[in-house]
């Protein structure tokens, strides 16, 4: 996973945290794909109790490098009511 996170670009963009089976478990947003990502696997991560419940089930991540940041936002959205997953709790019912 380390490897892999090495060659995510620096680039606005959407990202997928997936299950063992392929499942999406989050689709979030960035303004920089690759310190987000890093971000959620840094030893020295605070992260609150959902996203270390999240992070014990990640085994894949994938990501769609966007032009600008709006639209990563849209498309997290779509992605969201597209995927549903279960950890994106705030758009899921929108």
């Amino acid at each position: 996973m380390i490897e892999k996170l090495s060659l995510i670009p620096s680039r606005p963009g959407v990202y997928l945290l997936k299950g063992a089976k392929e499942d999406v478990l989050y689709v979030g947003k960035a303004k920089n794909l690759r310190n987000r990502l890093r971000s959620y696997f840094r030893k020295s991560a605070e992260l609150d109790a959902r996203k270390t419940s999240m992070m014990r089930n990640v085994k894949d991540i994938s990501y769609v490098v966007t032009n600008n940041e709006l639209e990563a936002l849209v498309l997290e959205a779509n992605m969201i009511k597209q995927y549903k997953p279960r950890f994106n709790i705030i758009l899921r019912d929108d």
